[in-house]
């Protein structure tokens, strides 16, 4: 157990607590509604639906592993290099997630593991006292790691109590985040005063923690810098790259678009391609963050005018497209799922989604891993050292101007003046390929810092 947890679980605020559970008793019906519509996209959505309420494992239950929690398919995604490290050390893990993708990502990822025994995987269960405390006394986990954000009330007070350490590991708070959290006075800053410890990202996010009272705080890094890339992806992209160079093309990638985006990224290509600044017009390819988006951009692609495809309608290998496909295109559009080291490998400029909107961004370490210039939108307030640290190394530029007020001008002449720059570009490759390198480590920086917290 941890040596410095947290046993204060009686100091839990009461009446918020409990006004909590009655909203999750109530609401309990429409998040399995919600689940039911979802599933219009995909059956799987109702599958394994016993688990979200604590019961129904299908697989025997291996007791007093170590539980990770990744909401997700970017907390999943980052939470690899540490699952990889518990797994060579032989330690048998609980992996649970949320959403439908998070566990298709890590049923994807540890593939050999699940099928081993090693990893075992199931959804968290909704955030009520009975579920949570089903789920604990069937697993009895030894520690729990949490990715990120996630501070499920019910979970963390309930670990407390019973003196399971709960730590949030690769944590990161954004100053919006951390002024939503004061707003609930005494009762939100026990919540995470209630971790065994927190394993922050940065200063910035060490600070705000401490901050809401929290005193075990560590500063360990990024996780995502540690996360490996799949080579046979990235081949692809080169092979695709080679095919748009020869034909003395320029891709720009539009990675992890968000609701609204996609209209001001698709302006700014129209006027770009009807500038002529270039000999050979250059190609865009659009990847929406959720894949339930994917026919309503590709909609909103046909309805700019634009020639485009799908990449599911692409060859299996990119680089067997004849010239013919490669010329007539104007926009590709990214329909794929865990691709986005191909799509980074073809392009030569990334404008990272989620930051041209205050959606506060997206990851762009994995661009930056593969050597792709990235180009910013006012919106990084979830990355917000890394992003800050990019820029200032060079691997990253902002884009000046207001989105939302000057529309698609600022996008349309931040991509031209790169674009028209091949020196610039370079100097940037380089400088995200080196400024992802330096940042490696996290992962060893994590697990010493758990070793020194926890008797296992």
């Amino acid at each position: 157990m941890s040596l410095n947890h947290h046993s204060e679980y009686g100091a839990r605020p009461r009446i918020w607590f409990a006004v909590y559970q009655l909203l999750w008793h109530l609401l309990l019906p429409l998040a399995f509604i919600r689940l039911t519509w979802r599933a219009r996209h995909s059956i799987d959505y109702l599958s394994y639906l016993p688990e979200r309420l604590g019961f129904g494992y299908s697989k025997p239950i291996q007791q007093g592993a170590i539980w990770i929690h990744a909401v997700s398919v970017g907390e999943t995604r980052a939470a690899q290099p540490l699952i990889e490290a518990y797994l060579a050390r032989g330690e048998f893990i609980v992996l649970t997630h949320m959403t439908l993708n998070g566990r298709r990502t890590g049923a994807t990822l540890f593939a050999n593991a699940i099928a081993s025994g090693q990893i075992q995987q199931v959804y968290l269960p909704y955030d009520l006292c009975w579920s949570v405390s089903r789920f604990v006394r069937t697993f009895k986990p030894k520690m729990g790691l949490f990715m990120e954000t996630e501070a499920w009330p019910t979970i963390v007070f309930y670990c407390a109590q019973i003196g399971l350490s709960l730590f949030l590991v690769n944590a990161r708070l954004s100053e919006r985040s951390a002024r939503r959290v004061n707003r609930f006075g005494k009762a939100g800053r026990a919540l995470f005063q209630a971790f065994s410890g927190i394993l922050a990202q940065t200063e910035f996010d060490a600070q705000r923690y401490r901050g809401l009272g929290v005193s075990n705080v560590e500063i360990v890094g990024n996780l995502k810098f540690d996360v490996p890339l799949d080579e046979g992806l990235i081949r692809q992209g080169k092979v695709l790259k080679q095919a748009i160079h020869a034909e003395k093309r320029l891709m720009v990638c539009a990675a992890s678009t968000r609701d609204g985006e996609e209209v001001i990224i698709l302006k700014a290509w129209k006027d770009l391609l009807l500038s002529h600044a270039f000999e050979v017009p250059p190609l865009l390819c659009l990847v929406p963050r959720h894949p339930e988006r994917f026919s309503e951009v590709a909609d909103q692609i046909s309805g700019s005018g634009f020639k485009f495809r799908r990449r599911s309608e692409w060859p299996a290998m990119l680089g067997d497209m004849t010239e013919a496909d490669m010329t007539a295109l104007e926009v590709l559009l990214g329909d794929s799922m865990g691709e986005m080291p191909m799509y980074y490998s073809a392009s030569d400029l990334v404008v990272m989604g989620g930051s041209l909107l205050p959606f506060g961004g997206q990851n762009l370490i994995e661009a930056c891993a593969v050597g792709c210039p990235v180009l910013l939108g006012e919106h990084t307030y979830n990355f917000q050292q890394a992003a800050l640290d990019a820029i200032e190394v060079g691997a990253a530029k902002r884009i000046k101007g207001d989105l939302l007020l000057g529309g698609s001008i600022a996008l349309m002449e931040a991509l031209k003046s790169l674009l028209l720059n091949p020196v610039e570009l370079e100097r940037m490759a380089t400088a995200a390929k080196t400024y992802s390198i330096e940042h490696q480590g996290a992962t060893k920086r994590i697990l010493a810092a758990l070793d020194r917290q926890v008797i296992v």
